[in-house]
């Protein structure tokens, strides 16, 4: 296959395992699953107090994961308007109004197609929601 790349960004959260954080065939990108971790291994969206508790909240971290979607995006020349598919996995479908409403921030019914899922779990007890998605670069001419 010609014109295959993978790539782990610079600057973004290093991967848990062995995989790209993009993988491009042509003008076709696959963004594997993306979280609200940050590269200094602390998640956006968490707020841990003196005594131990913790708040997580939805909306700030899906704005860090669409965010880091789009970072991710740019490292490859394309950008969020690029994207015709996701599929996000929420740990609580009660999180679905909070996440809905931050992805209306960015997207209309024009945007990408878009599943969700709910799962047990995500790598991490602090993760509510990650991300994957596919974007397809549109050229000019």
């Amino acid at each position: 296959m010609s014109d295959v790349t993978a790539k782990v960004v610079p600057g973004k959260a290093t991967p848990r395992g062995a995989y790209p954080h993009v993988k491009t065939v042509g003008d076709q990108i696959w963004v594997s699953g993306t979280s609200s971790r940050r590269a200094d291994d602390t998640f956006a969206g968490v707020e841990v107090g003196a005594d131990g508790s913790v708040r997580l909240d939805i909306r700030q971290q899906t704005r860090a994961v669409i965010e880091n979607i789009r970072d991710i995006l740019r490292s490859v020349d394309a950008d969020l308007t690029d994207l015709v598919q996701v599929t996000t996995y929420l740990v609580d479908m009660a999180d679905f109004a909070g996440y809905n409403e931050v992805y209306a921030e960015f997207f209309d019914h024009t945007g990408p197609t878009r599943t969700t899922v709910a799962v047990r779990e995500l790598p991490h007890p602090h993760l509510l929601i990650e991300i994957t998605a596919v974007a397809v670069r549109h050229r000019e001419g």
